[in-house]
Parts: structure tokens; sequence; C-alpha cells
């Protein structure tokens, strides 16, 4: 009410591009804290002697960002983009909560599709296959994912 109230037409349960926009702003308010939990144990990790090293050379804290704690937190934050990669694809609740997958088709995400043809057509078989296809998809593009970032490191 609040948006429409300033005179922004907002309807998601019939506009398209709203309702995809509010399923991934919940998503990402659902598990934002996830990721900022992992970071702050990341940067806890970093031991002092690191800091007081940059303090006597005389760094700023944007050097001290960039040279120090970006570089020791990137195992930290692979993982974390790891994570919320690989729970982007199981996205259900969310849109199915908010608009079934609709309006059309826009947030008919394939676990909504699974969903429908394992209960709702109780095809099992087409189901579990087309999970286990979802799921070395999900598995490859992490393995590259990953496997491009620890690359990375070693140089």
């Amino acid at each position: 009410h609040a948006i429409n109230g300033m005179g922004i037409e907002y309807n998601f349960p019939r506009q398209p591009f709203a309702a995809w926009f509010t399923t991934v702003l919940m998503d990402v308010w659902h598990w934002t804290s996830l990721v900022v939990l992992l970071a702050y144990a990341g940067l806890r990790s970093i031991p002092e002697d690191y800091y007081q090293a940059a303090k006597i050379d005389g760094a700023k804290p944007w050097a001290v960002f960039l040279h120090i704690q970006l570089p020791k937190l990137k195992r930290v934050l692979t993982i974390a983009i790891l994570l919320r990669f690989m729970d982007s694809f199981m996205i259900y609740t969310e849109p199915f909560v908010l608009t079934g997958g609709g309006p059309g088709n826009s947030t008919t995400f394939l676990s909504i599709d699974l969903v429908k043809v394992a209960l709702g057509q109780f095809d099992l078989g087409p189901a579990a296959a087309m999970s286990l296809i979802y799921f070395l998809i999900v598995l490859l593009v992490c393995w590259v994912f990953y496997t491009l970032m620890m690359k990375n490191e070693d140089q």
C-alpha cells in the first residue's frame, strides 16, 4: 500500500516482473543473514598480526580491506556463493506461498514443476529423473566454479 500511495503501481499477484522481483527479494532477505554470518566468522578468523603489520605500515582502511581481508575471505566467500547458488535452485517456499507459480509461469521454478509432476500428477519416475538431471547440472556448475576459484587462488 505504501508503494501504491507514492503513485507507483505495484501489484505482484498480477504483474509477472513484480511477482518475480518480490520472490527474489524475499529469498535474498531470507538468506542474507547466513552470508553475513559466514563473512563475520571469516573476518574473526584473520589473525590480529596482519592488522598490526598494516597499522605499522600506515595502511588505510580501504587498503586493509583490499589487501588483507578480501584475500583472506576468498575461501569463505566462495563457500557462501556456492551455498547460495545451490540453494537458489531449490527455491520452492517463497514462490509457492506468494503466487503459486504465477502470474502465468513467471515464478514457476523447476522445483515447483518437480513437485507438480511428482505429487500432482503422481509421475514419480519422470520426477525422479528430472531431479537427478537437475542435481547433476548443479553439481557440474558448482564444481567448475569451485575449481576456477581455487585455481585463481594458487596464482
